[in-house]
């Protein structure tokens, strides 16, 4: 058995080595040259001055936006599908849009909320000036929003499934009202749901670059919008390499974070 598992789990390293340890490799080589190729900490200086510092921070508050959206939307959903009679279909309402190509949902998005969508056509049917939603940072956090709800949404139910039914009456029998129920059991036991869904969601919205340049035009710059630069229209290796390795390290950080504090609320 311990031969079998040894040579069961040679795909996954040559796996990890090819696709994740050799790129990372790369990536950091890459950083410290400059555009003809020489060593340089040229990269690192300019990623730390205020215009890079400035875009971090616009990534951060803009994921950390997308991030409280979907959360607000998603435990009541979450907890909604937890207590319903018809879960199997509510799980695969949300599932489906998960099959759909994310370019094709955002060209969906940009059909509802362009100057001809469907919006627009409906506010003019009711006599009222057509609205400038698409390429606005709200058209962004919107359609953000709603790509990664369902990923928010998954961990935080299965955190409340977990939940022994029995525990929920033990604390009806004791006198509390569900809202006391809610506040006092089902959210300290989905708080580790709760930073799951924050891990899956906050570290792939720093990166986003397609739905900025679609939804948001030149509105939201952040970091995936800045390597994309970087190395497709500028073919600056260096400093899109040494902005990913930024990214990567405080994507680790905010990994940290989030695990060390649902390993302490479960202590």
């Amino acid at each position: 058995m311990r031969n079998l598992n040894k040579v069961l789990i040679i795909p996954y390293l040559l796996w990890m080595v090819f696709f994740i340890i050799i790129p990372v490799i790369l990536l950091v080589y890459f950083s410290f040259t400059d555009v003809k190729g020489h060593f340089s900490f040229t990269n690192y200086e300019q990623v730390f001055s205020l215009k890079y510092l400035k875009m971090m921070w616009d990534s951060i508050f803009y994921a950390a936006l997308i991030t409280i959206v979907t959360l607000i939307i998603s435990y009541p959903a979450a907890y909604f599908i937890r207590t319903s009679k018809n879960q199997n279909l509510w799980l695969l309402i949300l599932i489906i849009p998960t099959w759909i190509n994310l370019l094709l949902k955002t060209y969906a998005f940009i059909g509802i909320l362009s100057h001809e969508g469907m919006i627009n056509k409906f506010l003019n049917f009711l006599h009222i000036p057509s609205a400038n939603m698409l390429f606005t940072p709200g058209a962004f956090l919107l359609v953000a929003s709603y790509i990664y709800i369902p990923f928010m949404i998954l961990p935080i139910f299965n955190s409340m499934k977990a939940i022994p039914n029995n525990l929920l009456q033990a604390s009806s029998d004791l006198g509390a009202n569900p809202f006391t129920t809610f506040r006092k059991v089902i959210m300290p036991l989905t708080k580790e749901g709760v930073m799951t869904g924050i891990q899956v969601t906050f570290i792939p919205a720093l990166s986003l670059f397609m739905i900025t340049r679609l939804i948001a035009g030149n509105k939201v710059i952040n970091i995936g919008t800045s390597i994309e630069e970087q190395f497709l229209v500028i073919q600056n290796y260096g400093m899109g390499s040494t902005i990913a390795i930024v990214l990567i390290v405080f994507m680790a950080f905010i990994l940290i974070i989030t695990k060390s504090k649902s390993t302490d609320g479960r202590g």
